[in-house]
């Protein structure tokens, strides 16, 4: 039955309009159905004697694909697989990740991209993205114009490559994150591929054993500081603002140094997100949220001790500040004073602000709180603070012992323990120790997937703080509503509505509330990022944000209107137009796969 919403522009229902015939049908990623083209298809669109003659189904597709998967030798040969499949196949490409997400997650996303974007120059077959360097500024805005209209483009994810997944600066190879984060977009909350733009700024590397190797593409100098850094960045947001207006922009794996102050400095210009900084931060609150259900903690008492205050400790910390604002009455300065936050000098002090970063500064605590009392180490403040939360981002493997964990659950019946360093070997307790040190009271999230814990004969699952349940669906969000902003209080919204989620509060689920997991699992994602998507757009319009008119106001409509919005891994009838009346899509010119559009591509050469 077709959707009473099949009339929207971005509505995935119903036949796809395509201009390409022949070997550039074949080649086009988002048009390409290889050996499942209809014989009907096939005759319309001159595809016989380019095709072997059996017509498959996608399931017979995915079947063949996985197989081949399979057959490579390691993760990283799996990956480059998997590229070449984008390259050529995008909805065979998803519809292999769905029906294997488990599996393969792992495998496109952390950790193995990190080893394929590590080995960017030696693995490079073809570009895709937007590529744009810090020498050649005056060029931005016709780079960017190659990659669609105005209305074309609705997300943007943009990556500096300077600390890219705990492996640091990788300079243009940065590219593949911001490819890898609008992967998962798609993949999580159905933006359209074709919709989307990954851009990476090669402002140079730091990184000697790239700049000495004869194979590396990107610039061959030190990293842009300063103006020269900042004139370029500026350059960039004001060119793609005003090419693409309606794009929502999503900054990833900036440096400690810049990603803070660069997302403070465009949150009140635009719609805007950095995951590293929010999505570690909403998908670490929902988790706390969930867990003080069940813990019975209300926010005005509640006590949290952060242990690493880099961007991801200090992003988390915000948005519990945030939230503890909203949910009492008190200012959020009064909000963070229910947070302790230690780094590598121990716990933050007023008199060591020189030291701290701009985003250390507002959790510095006064030094006449700890006059005499002891602060340089965690077990110190624990015993002090007696905190009810317990949150690891140090990437210190073991830093919650058990002096540590048994010393918090002396002073609260159930220790909420978040050690989130990634990879696992970084972790800073393993899951397992903290059940056995606290008797199966405590309540975890890990930064990693771990399988669930046996303990004195009951199993305890363990929630993965995974930003792949959070980030996709305020992105899903705030491009269907057109947000201006994406303010604290829309991500507040959007963490209630993922807690919601949690199976530790749903009354159906087997187990107590402490044996089952305070988040989601990532194979209900797309049904999680809907329900995310709808708070986000109930919140724009309560706040006046939402510029996207005819928005339903019956909840159930609003479902509806955004799942017809969703594209699926599904192949859809294609419908044959002439040149003269196709879209740029139709033409095989949208999206950062193609390379059809011409790099002199005008309004006036397309009227």
């Amino acid at each position: 039955m077709p959707s009473k919403f099949s009339d929207l522009p971005l509505s995935t229902s119903g036949p796809v309009e395509c201009a390409l015939t022949g070997s550039a049908l074949l080649n086009d990623p988002y048009f390409n159905k290889g050996s499942a083209f209809t014989p009907e298809e096939r005759a319309e669109f001159k595809l016989h004697g380019l095709l072997p003659p059996n017509v498959q189904t996608l399931d017979e597709q995915v079947k063949r694909a996985y197989q081949q998967y399979c057959s490579r030798k390691d993760d990283l040969a799996k990956n480059t697989f998997m590229t070449s499949m984008k390259e050529q196949n995008a909805v065979l490409y998803y519809r292999l990740i769905h029906d294997h997400l488990k599996e393969m997650f792992s495998i496109i996303y952390t950790p193995t991209e990190g080893d394929a974007i590590a080995n960017y120059s030696r693995l490079f077959r073809r570009p895709e993205g937007c590529f744009l360097n810090v020498e050649d500024q005056d060029r931005i805005a016709d780079d960017l114009n190659q990659f669609g209209e105005a209305d074309e483009i609705d997300l943007i994810v943009v990556s500096d490559g300077e600390q890219i997944l705990g492996i640091g600066d990788q300079g243009v190879g940065g590219i593949l994150i911001s490819v890898a984060k609008l992967v998962i977009y798609t993949l999580c909350a159905g933006i359209h591929p074709a919709r989307t733009l990954p851009v990476v700024l090669d402002c140079g590397t730091n990184n000697e054993e790239l700049l000495n190797d004869d194979l590396y593409l990107g610039l061959r100098r030190p990293r842009a500081r300063g103006k020269e850094y900042d004139d370029f960045v500026d350059k960039f947001i004001r060119a793609a603002r005003q090419k693409y207006p309606k794009a929502y922009i999503h900054f990833e794996d900036f440096g400690l140094h810049n990603a803070r102050r660069i997302l403070d400095k465009y949150t009140p210009q635009f719609a805007c997100f950095n995951d590293d900084v929010q999505g570690t931060g909403c998908v670490t609150l929902a988790a706390i949220m969930a867990a003080l259900k069940v813990a019975d903690v209300k926010y005005e008492d509640l006590r949290i001790v952060l242990f690493g205050s880099g961007t991801a400790g200090t992003g988390i910390a915000d948005q519990i500040k945030d939230a503890i604002a909203i949910n009492t009455s008190r200012s959020k300065e009064e909000a963070g004073r229910q947070i302790w936050c230690i780094d590598k000098p121990g716990l933050l002090l007023k008199s060591k602000q020189k030291e701290l970063t701009p985003a250390q500064v507002s959790y510095a605590r006064d030094d006449s709180e700890w006059q005499g009392k002891p602060h340089h180490d965690l077990l110190s403040v624990v015993k002090e603070v007696k905190p009810h939360v317990l949150i690891g981002t140090s990437t210190r493997p073991g830093a919650f012992t058990k002096e540590v964990v048994q010393e918090m659950a002396a002073h609260v019946s159930r220790p909420i323990i978040f050690p989130l360093s990634n990879p696992t070997k970084l972790h800073e307790a393993k899951p397992s120790d903290l059940f056995e040190w606290t008797d199966g009271t405590c309540l975890v999230a890990t930064g990693s997937p771990f399988a669930p814990v046996e303990h004195k004969g009951r199993q305890y699952d363990v929630s993965e703080c995974n930003n792949s349940t959070t980030f996709p669906g305020i992105g899903l969000g705030a491009i269907l509503s057109r947000a201006r902003l994406v303010t604290p209080e829309l991500l507040v919204a959007a963490t209630n509505a993922l807690a919601q989620q949690a199976p530790a509060l749903d009354p159906k689920a087997k187990g107590s509330p402490q044996e089952v997991a305070l988040l989601p699992d990532v194979t209900d994602v797309r049904d999680i990022s809907v329900h995310i998507a709808k708070a986000v757009i109930r919140k724009a319009e309560a706040e006046g944000l939402a510029a996207q008119e005819g928005i339903p106001q019956d909840d159930g409509d609003l479902e509806e209107w955004i799942r017809e919005q969703m594209w699926d891994p599904v192949y859809r009838p294609l419908k044959r137009v002439g040149l003269e009346q196709a879209s740029s899509f139709a033409r095989g010119e949208a999206g950062s796969a193609s390379t059809k559009r011409p790099a002199d591509y005008t309004e006036s050469q397309k009227a």
